[in-house]
């Protein structure tokens, strides 16, 4: 039997990043979990890491592992069902590359996910979007920066990864007006732009002069922007949002209530839930936004034409 390390290795290099193909992201979130795996087990077992064999990795100290990082980590139900989906996975390939290791697969994949209540939905409303557009700086050297930020990011309802990860030449500004989103599971989609976006971007473009491979949006030290960059940036914004409308309870604004505000904005606009979700790059939208099951539907259940839903989707920029 292989050592611990070629497996880990061979788990990480051949099948995630080669045969799977998932994104840097998707792997460093199966890193993050294999790392407090085996350092528990570790523990457990009272011997050094580089000492581990397969056969250390028995189903039930999965399950203890499961109740350490819920009750003396205090980690949440989702984040212990998201640590559990990637076991799942690793048990998975050494159940078939091992096959001595099968019984112990088999056991850790009958272990299930807890139930857990969705998490609440915020989005904002169209006068708080309006009211937040007007507030934002019009002066200083990264003001347009920021309000072509958020301007994509209620344009595209994007993830936040997917603007940081943005490049000069994934906008079209020439017509047609749209730009290219690199999202979940490698795949691109394009989503039309406002002309209120692409003028923001226009000159975003000329004052970054970089190449077409340049980021779209950089830092102070002209860097590439992340996505902790990114939740700053909307933290520092969105910050008065919650005192003037103290009537809302939010948790407080980041990148994804922008993706959710999108999706409200649409729905009220009579756009089919199948378009949007085209566009935002999902397999369906979550059917606990606030408009789901309220909103106008087409009967037959096609999406509106082209042209209505284009209005529907220019109807909600901000002026």
């Amino acid at each position: 039997m292989k050592n611990m390390g070629q497996v880990i290795f061979a788990f990480f290099e051949d099948y995630l990043k080669t045969q799977k193909g998932l994104r840097p992201g998707s792997v460093r979130s199966y890193r993050d979990t294999l790392k407090l795996f085996l350092a528990y087990v570790a523990s457990d077992c009272r011997r050094p890491i580089t000492r581990l064999i397969l056969s250390d990795l028995s189903a039930q100290r999965v399950l203890d592992f499961l109740h350490m990082i819920e009750v003396t980590r205090g980690n949440h139900v989702s984040t212990r069902n998201q640590r559990l989906a990637a076991l799942h996975t690793f048990y998975r390939y050494v159940g078939l590359q091992y096959p001595e290791m099968l019984a112990e697969a088999q056991r850790v994949e009958a272990i299930p996910m807890k139930r857990t209540a969705p998490p609440q939905t915020d989005y904002l409303e169209r006068d708080e979007i309006e009211t937040l557009f007007k507030n934002l700086p019009r002066q200083g050297t990264l003001s347009l920066r920021d309000r072509a930020i958020f301007m994509v990011l209620y344009n595209t309802g994007a993830r936040v990864q997917e603007i940081a990860d943005l490049r000069i030449t994934d906008v079209d500004l020439d017509g047609p007006l749209r730009i290219r989103l690199h999202g979940k599971g490698d795949k691109w989609r394009s989503c039309p732009l406002w002309p209120e976006t692409t003028e923001l971007l226009k000159r975003l473009i000329a004052d970054v002069q970089g190449n077409q491979s340049s980021p779209l949006f950089v830092s102070r030290q002209r860097r590439p922007l992340t996505r902790f960059g990114i939740y700053k940036i909307v933290k520092r914004h969105t910050a008065g949002l919650r005192h003037s409308t103290p009537e809302k309870k939010y948790r407080g604004v980041s990148p994804h209530v922008f993706r959710h505000s999108t999706a409200v904005g649409l729905l009220e606009q009579g756009v089919d839930s199948q378009c949007h979700s085209g566009m935002a790059g999902t397999c369906q939208l979550r059917n606990d936004l606030p408009l789901c099951g309220n909103h106008p539907e087409r009967k037959d259940g096609r999406c509106y034409d082209l042209p209505s839903s284009r209005r529907s989707f220019d109807n909600i920029a901000p002026k």
